[in-house]
């Protein structure tokens, strides 16, 4: 189980990420628009480093939704794959059968 602080600051992170999105998105768009002035995309640039660093998308981590693990994440399943074992050993996920050798 991973530490209640890193789970907590995570999905902070989370949700300045979806706070600033569109303001974020707003900015790049100006930013990088070769048809406006060098001052007015240097401006949005500057505009853009002001904002929380935690409000980048690059800054999330996907973590197992049952654990909290940061590692050994599947996408499709949003779990780790320690909690995807013990999911199917135990027959709750369909399918899935445990092998042993």
């Amino acid at each position: 189980m991973a530490k209640k602080s890193m789970i907590e600051r995570e999905k902070k992170r989370q949700r300045l990420v979806e706070k600033y999105a569109a303001k974020r998105a707003a900015l790049k768009e100006i930013a990088n628009d070769e048809s406006k002035p060098m001052e007015e995309r240097f401006k949005a640039r500057l505009t853009l480093a002001k904002l929380p660093r935690n409000s980048s998308p690059t800054r999330l981590h996907n973590r197992c939704q049952l654990t909290g693990r940061p590692h050994a994440y599947y996408r499709k399943l949003k779990i780790s794959r320690i909690a995807l074992r013990d999911l199917g050993s135990t027959g709750q996920l369909p399918g899935m059968v445990k092998s042993s050798w």
